[in-house]
């Protein structure tokens, strides 16, 4: 595997471990975030430190982990953009869950520029991150897989090359965030009934996670509420994002989706009563405050 010049940007849960799996390959990383103390605790770990122009000029890869279509457009388009400063033949790696239509226009432009455009949703949560264990849905050209190989080895366990135009890794993003919204909403308004009839979240967690009803978004979520603990891995913040891209998409195929529409309805609740920085369990607080039920951890 070659070695490259790589550089990061968001260094959130997902990102900062996509680093330091980076790191750990051996690659040359420098990460980019909002927050200087992310940025620090990187260069702890040998991340590199240098001007963004610097960065960009040599960077073989850019890797973006960002919120949303908004934020990945203004790095790279936006006042200090990416990609006019990037060399030709560079490779963009773009991660955040987006509409396809969005993905194409930056496949688009960023070929007018001369650089290869991957479109790359991922999927794993932190703890996957930090192993380079993702899950990655990627579509783009040849040369985009080519270009990105070294960081996508790294990165990830599994990839799925999904076609060579872009907006097909979105595509496929969407059906899964579609799955994962309405599982932890699922998981919420189960757990929470099972209170309703004695049956307290742990044993329910005991139980289902070895019956039919399982899912990989119930074994992973549910204990943040056994244990009464919503530090955010993923919040629920997230899931009007994300949702709302799938509810888009579906509007514009003249698909109705109402599970999903559902769910977001649950996840805006917990936006709107505060709950939308911890994690994204926390759907179960809607449920349990319109039923009368304390969770575990609840004080008073």
């Amino acid at each position: 595997m070659s070695l490259s010049n790589i550089s990061l940007i968001g260094l959130g849960s997902m990102g900062f471990g996509m680093a330091t799996s980076l790191l750990a390959a051996g690659h040359a990383v420098q990460g980019f975030d909002i927050n200087p103390d992310s940025v620090a605790r990187l260069v702890a770990q040998g991340g590199l430190s240098a001007p963004q122009a610097d960065a960009a000029a040599r960077c073989d890869i850019l890797v973006i982990v960002v919120l949303n279509a908004e934020q990945t457009q203004s790095v790279l388009f936006g006042p200090a953009g990416w990609a006019a400063q990037m060399k030709k033949g560079a490779t963009v790696v773009s991660c955040a869950t987006v509409a396809p239509d969005f993905a194409k226009e930056m496949a688009q432009r960023c070929a007018e520029l001369g650089l290869n455009y991957l479109d790359a949703p991922i999927s794993g949560g932190a703890a996957k991150a930090a192993q380079g264990k993702l899950s990655i849905m990627a579509a783009g050209p040849i040369a985009a897989f080519d270009g990105a190989a070294p960081a996508l080895d790294a990165m990830a366990e599994t990839v799925f090359r999904l076609g060579d135009v872009a907006g097909a890794g979105s595509a496929m993003k969407a059906v899964n965030q579609m799955l994962a919204g309405v599982h932890i909403a699922a998981m919420a308004e189960a757990v929470t009934f099972g209170m309703t009839q004695g049956i307290a979240p742990a044993t329910f967690l005991d139980v289902i996670r070895q019956c039919a009803g399982t899912s990989w978004m119930l074994e992973n979520r549910a204990p943040h509420i056994v244990d009464g603990d919503y530090t955010p891995k993923s919040s629920v913040n997230i899931w009007p994002k994300d949702l709302g891209i799938v509810l888009d998409i579906a509007k514009s195929a003249k698909f109705g989706a109402p599970l999903t529409a559902a769910a977001l309805q649950q996840f805006l609740a917990a936006a709107g009563s505060g709950w939308g920085g911890e994690d994204d369990a926390a759907v179960a607080k809607v449920y349990a405050r319109n039923a009368g039920l304390s969770l575990p951890g609840d004080k008073g």
